[in-house]
């Protein structure tokens, strides 16, 4: 995992516009799997095309003739990854621009990794009584609840926004890329917006994010 060295909160750079991409259709999103963090599943020809349509999305957004001035982050499962260098050819930077860091993988999901969606119960479960269903690991304690990804992706912002660029493309999966909206837009994990639409390929913009203030 690449480190960042966080400097003094004096010398923090300006606010940060972050692009959240999510990666293009896998082999697994056609097959209706849940992949969480399977770490094989890969790009289809479709799936390949949408990152290339992403990349060209994100090159009227930030300043491609300027490196120093974009970021480009993943996560180091393959079919992000495999995303993140069709980006960054459309970009016309060099695939050492990448930089992989675990922290951006999907939700785990445990038990249910490598279930066919169309083999889950439709009716929803109840959670037990005080708990609510973002807190809730439902694939098992191999898995993650909603809450513990976004503690997750609130360290790794603390680690990437105050070293960042003016622009951070982070190349990541649909229900991490959910949850790293909320935090940036100030929601909570338990007030997700499920209306956002984000299919496969999809580029996602918050502009104008401050780096979170140096802990003393």
């Amino acid at each position: 995992m690449a480190g960042v060295t966080t400097p003094d909160p004096d010398q923090r750079g300006h606010a940060v516009t972050v692009h959240l991409v999510r990666h293009g259709q896998s082999t697994w999103n056609v097959e209706g799997r849940l992949q969480g963090q399977t770490p094989h599943p890969g790009l289809t020809d479709l799936g390949r095309a949408q990152a290339r349509a992403a990349g060209d999305r994100l090159a009227a957004l930030v300043p491609t003739s300027a490196p120093d001035e974009v970021a480009l982050w993943s996560s180091d499962l393959t079919r992000a990854r495999q995303s993140a260098e069709l980006v960054a050819d459309r970009l016309g930077l060099p695939h050492s621009h990448i930089r992989i860091d675990p922290a951006l993988r999907e939700q785990a999901l445990g038990d249910l990794e490598g279930a066919l969606t169309s083999d889950l119960d439709a009716d929803p479960v109840p959670p037990p009584p005080g708990k609510h269903l973002a807190d809730i690991r439902w694939g098992g304690p191999a898995s993650e609840s909603v809450r513990d990804v976004d503690a997750r992706i609130a360290a790794y912002l603390a680690r990437a926004l105050p070293t960042a660029p003016a622009h951070l493309i982070l190349l990541t999966h649909g229900d991490t890329l959910r949850i790293l909206h909320a935090r940036l837009t100030g929601r909570s994990y338990r007030d997700l917006d499920w209306d956002l639409p984000i299919p496969n390929g999809a580029v996602v913009t918050v502009n104008s994010v401050e780096p979170p203030a140096h802990p003393r």
